[in-house]
Order: structure tokens, then C-alpha cells, then sequence
């Protein structure tokens, strides 16, 4: 899957942007209509996107009787909101029955739902939320009608998912690592297991939400800079979670490192 949403509304951490991808004679970044050309082009019969003005980019691959995939790829929309999943739910049924979701529903159609009830200040935190889902998993939410961005992945290591900034400053996210690679240069690191990142509340692991997400510079085998790591710093927490209340908005964490 690919995801590529414009640095206005998805404003990626900072440290991602590696500055040997814009030294002279260096390897550049592609522009998102380079990068998406090329995600297209690896899978030309079989690909699906989706693109919102100057705003984001939504891409994946269909699954079809020539192509294996490793792991399940599911997209769909609802009341203007889209999700690309990846991987499984192990809970899936009790997760829709809770959400009172009809039993055909799929992940991609249970996390919009759960996104839902989380913007509409639903009655659990996002970190909750997220954590009550068990199997290996990715996905990137789009909700085209608010410009947020909000994306997870599990913190089993089952599913790989990467991201990193494009030539235009805007944030790629996909589970192709050569399509990042060759789309952000040296500005580009592993999405971490375990976390989440909404583009107004930044990035928070979901299993720990009172420490604070640290960013750990990435050197590659060359010895250049490439983006960054973000690790869990357990000596330092935040300090306070908002709670989903009337008062209060669930993307509003501190993620300051």
C-alpha cells in the first residue's frame, strides 16, 4: 500500500527529513506524482488509487489470482473517511460486535468505524482503542472531510511499515520499502511497531502512552545520515493523557521528545 499525504496536513516529524537527501550530487527525493508513477508501474493491471486535489494520495495493490501476497491488503471508504489496512485482526468479530458493526464487515471497514467513534469523542482514549486490537496490522486512515491523517502498526513485528518525506516536504507511508527507499532518498525510516501518529496529536506508542517518543538519528552503511528512529524513552513521560470528554479532543497528546 501507499499513502502520501501534502506536509500541511500530515506534518511529519522533522527529524525524518535527512539532510544528505538534499546535498548536491546526492541521491534527491521524488515528488509524490513520481513516486506514486512508480508504485503504479511495479503492479500496472492490479492497482488501485485514489487521489484528494493537492491534499493525499491513496494506493494498493488489488489482490487477484496471480498475485500472492503475504498479507491480507483491504481498502474501502465510508462518510469521507478511506482506510488502506494490511495484516488481520485475531479479534475482529467481538472488535465489530462492540462497534455494533454488521458481522460481513471487514478491518478496514471496523478501524473507520473506530476512528469515527474516536473523532466524535467515543467513550475510550485512541490509545485504548488501538490497543485492544490483537494480530498483526497496519493502517493508514485518511478523513478527507477534517485533512487529518491517522496511522498504527502492530506491535508484534508481523507487518513492516515505513515512512519518510518526499521532495515536496509532504509524508510517504507504504509497506514497500524499495518505493520509499527510492521515493525520499536518505529521508526515510521504519514506522514504528507499536505506534501510532495522528497528523495534529504526532506520534505515541499506543502501550505506553505516558512516556514520550524519542527520535535516534539513522545512520546507513554508508555512514550517512538517514532519517530517524523513534524509540520509547521510559524515563520520560508526559505529562498528562487528555481523556475523550466533552471538553477535550483525543488527538491532542504531548509527543514533544
Amino acid at each position: 500500500m501507499l499513502a502520501i499525504f501534502h506536509k500541511a496536513f500530515a506534518h511529519p516529524p522533522e527529524e525524518l527529513n535527512s539532510p544528505a537527501s538534499h546535498k548536491h550530487g546526492s541521491k534527491q527525493p521524488k515528488t509524490p506524482e513520481e513516486t506514486l508513477q512508480e508504485f503504479l508501474s511495479v503492479h500496472p493491471t492490479n492497482t488501485f488509487s485514489m487521489t484528494f486535489a493537492q491534499s493525499a494520495v491513496l494506493a494498493y495493490v488489488q489482490p487477484d489470482h496471480v498475485t500472492m501476497l503475504r498479507h491480507q491488503r483491504l481498502f474501502c471508504g465510508f462518510d469521507d473517511i478511506y482506510c488502506l489496512f494490511l495484516g488481520s485482526l485475531n479479534n475482529l468479530c467481538s472488535q465489530i460486535k462492540q462497534y455494533g458493526l454488521s458481522k460481513g464487515s471487514n478491518e478496514a471497514m471496523f478501524v473507520i468505524e473506530a476512528y469515527r467513534t474516536l473523532r466524535d469523542r467515543g467513550p475510550y482514549p485512541a490509545d485504548q482503542v488501538i490497543k485492544d486490537m490483537e494480530g498483526s496490522f497496519a493502517f493508514v486512515v485518511y478523513d478527507s472531510k477534517a485533512g487529518k491523517v491517522f496511522t498504527a502498526l502492530g506491535s508484534d513485528g508481523g507487518v513492516k511499515l515505513y515512512w519518510g518525506i518526499a521532495a515536496d516536504g509532504s509524508v510517504v507511508i507504504s509497506d514497500d520499502l524499495e518505493v520509499i527507499k527510492a521515493g525520499c532518498a536518505k529521508s526515510f525510516a521504519p514506522f514504528p511497531k507499536g505506534c501510532m501518529f495522528h497528523s495534529e496529536g504526532g506520534l505515541m506508542n499506543f502501550e505506553h502512552p505516558m512516556n514520550k517518543m524519542r527520535a535516534m538519528p539513522r545512520v546507513d552503511s554508508e555512514g550517512v545520515m538517514c532519517g530517524a528512529n523513534f524509540k520509547l524513552d521510559v524515563y520520560s513521560r508526559v505529562n498528562s493523557i487528555p481523556r475523550v470528554g466533552s471538553q477535550s479532543n483525543w488527538t491532542e497528546w504531548d509527543t514533544s521528545y
